[in-house]
């Protein structure tokens, strides 16, 4: 009767040691790849920030408006990135062809109609950031250098359009170690020119701000030619390239298919990337430190949360991967101890990044008002960061479902019609210190943790949607 003993309820989210192995060797190269790109971002901050807050603030108010874009493009090929995931799962090359075909034309039209904004419009976009107290010449040298940084950054754009389509495709088709080495190649010529043109070092022009966005630029255009030759020259491993361009037509059908699901995510990346710079300008309002000390806690945050992300990502690709083989029961199961794994790994990041907290702000060079607040930022952003991990993860399982209308309404939906309204009427209507208002914006995200939980838990995701 002994041998018959159930197993302890929490067992059915914990891994042996072969999920742990196909979990890491997805994840891992991401994280790499991720993290040395964040790190190497830390440092282009670090860098920058040693040339003067204002430079410092303009670049991070242009970065976060790019951010916007990125994520536009991150959504745009994502809805087709469901069906490549679940195409390569039946070794479906010619639809994996199908799939690309849609995310390049969906990707040019975003850039074209983002190029166009920014040199239309890119001047007020920045002027969005600058209301908070300080004086006038700090605002009109932070606007002056963001306007530099801009205008040399919109050459990076078709790049990492590019960049975005064959990488997003070779990702879905399980193959995450060619994006992490071109990505290490690409960041570090990004570093090395940020040095010798930001500073002039070597004989190179002392460009500041201007020669940290064409280092940024340089890299992109270095990070394509590499994916792309390779990707190309390894037909035999990469098979759907084969006659990848004898067309560039998406039939109807599924055209309309992945426009139905593909929809939601691409308005979901755009309207959540709007959200988070709206929050960052409502934050300002308080003052312009605010700007600089965001842009700090922000840069050390992100490469805390390689973890999370990567593990997010994962989970879109491995439980695509077996939904579209119909495997529905390792699917759920794969996802739980996924989910699992996730929260847990993030627990231990954020420890670690709390007690290191203090001593991030001091490699600037800022004011020390602006370092004291992004002190507190950077740990209160650690202490949120498990909640933000399940988050994550509960979002790409629905999404790996097909699910894109519910990860519209969790995503995109919640940040305008809750998160940016608390923002908004407490930075406005109220004298609450902006950590106070930050806290209460990250704690509402508890709502989004128990709609999550029980959507995942329901399993509406489990479905099969190329069979469809």
């Amino acid at each position: 009767m002994t041998e018959m003993v159930k197993k302890p309820f929490f067992y059915r989210f914990i891994g042996d040691k072969n999920f742990y192995k196909m979990v890491l060797a997805v994840a891992i190269p991401m994280m790499i790849q991720n993290g040395i790109t964040n790190f190497v971002g830390l440092l282009d901050n670090i860098m920058i920030g040693q040339i003067g807050t204002e430079q410092m603030s303009g670049a991070a108010i242009v970065n976060q408006l790019i951010f916007v874009y990125n994520l536009c493009i991150f959504g745009g090929v994502s809805g087709a990135g469901i069906f490549t995931a679940q195409y390569f799962g039946q070794k479906d090359y010619e639809g994996v062809q199908k799939t690309f075909r849609f995310k390049f034309w969906m990707a040019l039209i975003l850039t074209v109609i983002t190029i166009l904004l920014f040199l239309t419009a890119g001047t007020a976009l920045i002027k969005m950031y600058l209301n908070g107290e300080g004086s006038s010449e700090n605002a009109a040298a932070t606007l002056t250098y963001g306007r530099q940084y801009l205008m040399i950054m919109l050459a990076g754009l078709p790049p990492f359009m590019l960049g975005q389509i064959y990488a997003s495709t070779l990702r879905e088709g399980g193959k995450t170690v060619l994006p992490m080495v071109a990505g290490i190649i690409s960041i570090t010529i990004n570093l090395l020119f940020n040095y010798l043109l930001i500073f002039g070092k070597f004989g190179f022009p002392k460009l500041g701000v201007q020669g940290a966005a064409i280092a940024t630029v340089l890299s992109r255009y270095v990070e394509v030619v590499i994916i792309i030759a390779w990707t190309h020259c390894h037909k035999q491993s990469n098979p759907f390239v084969e006659g990848l361009y004898k067309t560039l037509k998406v039939p109807k059908q599924l055209t309309g298919k992945i426009l139905i699901k593909g929809t939601p995510l691409l308005l979901n990346e755009t309207f959540w990337a709007a959200g988070m710079a709206m929050l960052t300008q409502c934050y300002s309002i308080r003052s312009l430190d605010v700007v600089a000390s965001l842009n700090i806690s922000n840069t050390i945050n992100n490469v805390f949360n390689i973890v999370f992300i990567a593990l997010g990502d994962s989970v879109a690709i491995i439980v695509g991967q077996l939904l579209g083989a119909g495997k529905m029961k390792e699917a759920r199961d794969t996802d739980n101890k996924m989910l699992a794994f996730s929260v847990t790994c993030c627990i231990i990041i954020a420890a670690i990044m709390f007690l290191l907290a203090p001593l991030f702000p001091k490699l600037y060079n800022t004011t020390n008002e602006v370092r004291v607040l992004a002190k507190y930022f950077i740990m209160a952003t650690a202490f949120f960061m498990p909640q933000n991990a399940f988050l994550h993860a509960c979002y790409f399982t629905l999404r790996s479902g097909g699910k894109t209308i519910i990860t519209f309404l969790f995503d995109s939906v919640f940040i305008w019609c809750v998160s940016v309204v608390l923002a908004f009427l407490l930075s406005r209507f109220t004298s609450l210190p902006v950590l106070a208002i930050y806290i209460f914006v990250q704690m509402a995200d508890m709502i989004k943790c128990i709609v999550g939980f029980i959507l995942v838990k329901k399993g509406v995701w489990l479905q099969n949607i190329v069979l469809q």
